[in-house]
């Protein structure tokens, strides 16, 4: 059991011991905090974790098991997992997936640290205390990373039949073509480095800016791309996509302090009154007051905008898992596309 002890190592030095039950290493990244109690596959899975260490704040993780066709990506994206409690079925898949993991973290104490002061670089593994930390402050800060291009798709692929939307995957959630394609809509999902003609040039009724990790304030040809697709097609963003449409626009983003990352985050629509409980994972926000359409009820960010031809959400409509208050934004885009002309490169 001793061969087991683990830790969690802070940039300033302070641990949080805890016992190993995944693959073997050490894994580095910015510890963050989820608050869903369940959802535990896409939670690990999805690309907007990538190069960060996820903490659940819920104390038991994996008691329905494992279900992979709930994965929201290829494999594990975030670098390690931190845990109270681990079930047996889930730890073992942790280690297959090659994830370095601990149990028995006092992840109250750890969640608490994260809210107080922010979120940190860590380190996570079975090492001395010296090269775990050494590890953290070797790891590069999330600010100014372009972490998109780790994570999206290579090659254009598409889902589903009906009105074209292409979407623009710079770390998509594999739930949100597929809701899309549910709905009655052909989903062609097109790399990350793509400029507007080449979008274009597939005649969309619509285009999507789909979610994905880190700064968006560093990826210069996505803006570019949404700065080009402004006023010639129905234009959308969930999340990053949200951040990339705001930025477009001319306005600021800002890393916050822990992020939203959850299923239980209220949002209001301030065009209704009506408040959404909705699913969110991001670390950064965006600043304006033109055009928003949703506000956070938590610290009063910016969670969406609307304009003519143009809406976005910061938060995930698609759930997987979590509330489904968000699906109108999808049926929105369902309608747009149905009732609109395909618009192609003039």
């Amino acid at each position: 059991m001793q061969a087991r002890c683990g830790a969690v190592v802070l940039e300033d030095g302070t641990s949080f011991t805890g016992r190993a039950v995944g693959a073997p290493g050490i894994a580095a990244g910015e510890l963050c905090f989820t608050t869903a109690s369940a959802g535990y596959e896409e939670a690990a899975t999805d690309p907007s974790y990538v190069a960060q260490v996820l903490c659940f704040a819920y104390p038991l993780v994996g008691n329905y098991g494992v279900d992979e066709a709930r994965m929201e990506s290829a494999r594990v994206q975030a670098e390690a997992i931190v845990m109270r409690t681990a079930r047996p079925e889930w730890a073992a898949w942790l280690r297959e997936q090659g994830v370095v993991a601990l149990e028995d973290v006092d992840t109250r104490a750890l969640v608490r640290r994260i809210r107080s002061d922010g979120v940190v670089r860590c380190a996570v593994g079975q090492a001395p205390h010296a090269e775990l930390h050494a590890r953290a402050l070797a790891e590069p800060p999330i600010d100014g990373r372009p972490l998109g291009r780790k994570v999206g798709t290579t090659e254009p692929f598409a889902v589903g039949a009906g009105p074209r939307v292409v979407l623009l995957d710079l770390g998509c959630k594999r739930s949100i073509p597929r809701r899309l394609a549910e709905m009655g809509l052909e989903v062609v999902v097109v790399p990350g480095d793509w400029d507007a003609d080449a979008m274009l040039e597939l005649s969309p009724a619509a285009v999507l800016i789909g979610n994905g990790p880190g700064d968006p304030g560093v990826l210069h040809g996505a803006i570019d791309a949404v700065r080009d697709l402004l006023g010639r097609v129905p234009l959308y963003g969930i999340c990053l996509g949200h951040q990339l449409v705001g930025l477009a626009l001319g306005h600021r983003t800002f890393k916050l302090p822990f992020g939203h990352r959850g299923a239980n985050h209220p949002v209001r629509d301030t065009r209704t009154g009506r408040v959404l409980v909705t699913v969110q994972n991001h670390g950064f926000a965006v600043e304006g007051d033109e055009g928003v359409s949703h506000v956070s009820l938590n610290d009063g960010t910016v969670e969406g905008f609307a304009f003519e031809d143009v809406a976005t959400v910061q938060f995930h409509p698609e759930a997987a898992p979590g509330p489904l208050d968000g699906l109108p934004f999808f049926e929105l885009i369902a309608e747009r596309c149905r009732a609109a002309p395909t618009f192609a490169l003039s």
